[in-house]
């Protein structure tokens, strides 16, 4: 199976599957089965998603989502992505749990792992920030602009979730690096190219503590992430004689910009499709009760919950449904160029249809437009696989990297445009 990975999107989808075209044009031998995105997607289907695009002015655009979305132009391979810090973060939130974005494009979700042929990926959609790591998913559109940034903080909950899955994983993504990946690759070359980070790669302050315990845990042949708009490769050993994990970082999609890779995985024959994954399903139906909402961290009791029970639970409804996620249904009119005008769509939060259907087979309640406002903590059970598992301590929090174009711009000489 050869599958590509794809660094920042910014919505440029057509220049991406016009770059795989053409390497497939290029060499016979090179049939891409599927397209793999770490973020800053930027599903955009109108006007309205501009305005919960956490970017400056300057750069709102509808580049060619929409086109997908409408059904305009279909996607020649299959795609699969995580959100990142460039996202329209109302229409993701309508896929929490994963689903199509437009037809053969598929949103892993805030966190999730799905099955494509018999390859596992999983996926942590976000960047970590500290302040917000233990609060619940209370951002609601309109956002505000602090709810804006603050809707694609990775939450504790989400990681948790995460951290149950036992089964092995073949690949992984994440949008931000995970902290001190920058030990096993050349970081040298990495402050010479991004010199701004050079004080958070000698603190070893640079990345993402939940991704680095999520490495940690699972341990992929694979592990892509994006976010710093740059290539960069790594090998980590996990203990002696341990697993390898192959860990690759790309750029944004521009011209003579490092933003596609090319592998080969080994894998069952094909014809291959994107599958629901018969554990993170139980991993879901498991721990969609602790759904946070607060505000508030949220105090969370580890409890010794029966995932083998969910799983066969899950795996009976599946043998008689299927494995292969809800169909795609649009939500909101699509971009139309002709008349490039705001529709009237309702403000707030939108059933997504996909996401309707998913809780109901789980049998599920739709907890995503619920709010729990108080000035407490709220507890709530979870299962903890991995008792040592905690908030990092609040001096830990890094230099913001939410603008790495800003930071970029700043920098930028006349020979990197």
């Amino acid at each position: 199976m050869k599958i590509a990975i794809e660094g920042c999107m910014h919505g440029e989808l057509d220049k991406v599957y016009e770059t795989l075209k053409r390497l497939e044009e290029e060499d016979e031998n090179t049939k891409i089965d599927l397209l793999l995105c770490c973020g800053d997607f930027q599903a955009v289907r109108d006007l309205n998603d501009l305005e919960s695009l956490n970017v400056k002015p300057k750069y709102r655009s509808m580049n060619s989502f929409w086109k997908y979305y409408s059904g305009q132009a279909v996607a020649p391979y299959p795609t699969i992505f995580i959100g990142g810090n460039h996202e329209a973060s109302n229409y993701l939130y309508e896929l929490y749990y994963g689903g199509w974005a437009a037809p053969n494009i598929y949103f892993m979700g805030f966190a999730g792992v799905v099955k494509f042929g018999n390859i596992r990926i999983g996926g942590l959609s976000g960047i970590y920030k500290q302040q917000h790591y233990a609060l619940g998913h209370f951002e609601r559109p309109p956002y505000n602009e602090s709810d804006i940034r603050s809707i694609y903080h990775v939450r504790e909950y989400d990681v948790l979730k995460l951290m149950q899955i036992e089964e092995p994983i073949d690949i992984f993504m994440s949008h931000d690096w995970p902290l001190g990946i920058t030990e096993y690759g050349n970081w040298k070359k990495l402050v010479r190219e991004k010199p701004f980070f050079k004080e958070e790669v000698e603190k070893r302050s640079l990345g993402s503590r939940p991704a680095a315990e999520l490495l940690d845990k699972l341990k992929p042949p694979y592990w892509f992430s994006a976010h710093l708009h740059c290539k960069f490769p790594a090998i980590i050993q996990h203990g002696e004689n341990g697993p390898v994990t192959k860990f690759l970082a790309l750029d944004k999609c521009l011209p003579r910009r490092k933003f596609l890779q090319i592998i080969e995985i080994e894998s069952d024959p094909g014809p291959f499709e994107i599958n629901f994954d018969e554990e993170w399903l139980a991993i879901t139906r498991m721990l969609n009760s602790s759904f946070p909402l607060t505000r508030r961290p949220a105090k969370r009791r580890a409890e010794q919950l029966d995932k083998q029970v969910n799983q066969q639970w899950v795996r009976n409804k599946l043998s008689t449904r299927g494995p292969k996620p809800f169909n795609f249904v649009q939500t909101v009119p699509s971009y139309d160029p002709d008349h490039p005008c705001p529709t009237n769509t309702p403000i707030g939060h939108c059933r997504n249809p996909q996401t309707e259907d998913f809780l109901q087979f789980l049998e599920l309640s739709y907890l995503l437009d619920a709010t729990v406002e108080s000035n407490t903590p709220v507890e709530s059970t979870i299962y903890s696989a991995d008792a040592h598992l905690h908030s990092s301590n609040k001096n830990d929090e890094s230099i913001d990297l939410d603008d790495v174009d800003e930071m970029e711009e700043l920098t930028m000489t006349d020979g990197d445009a």
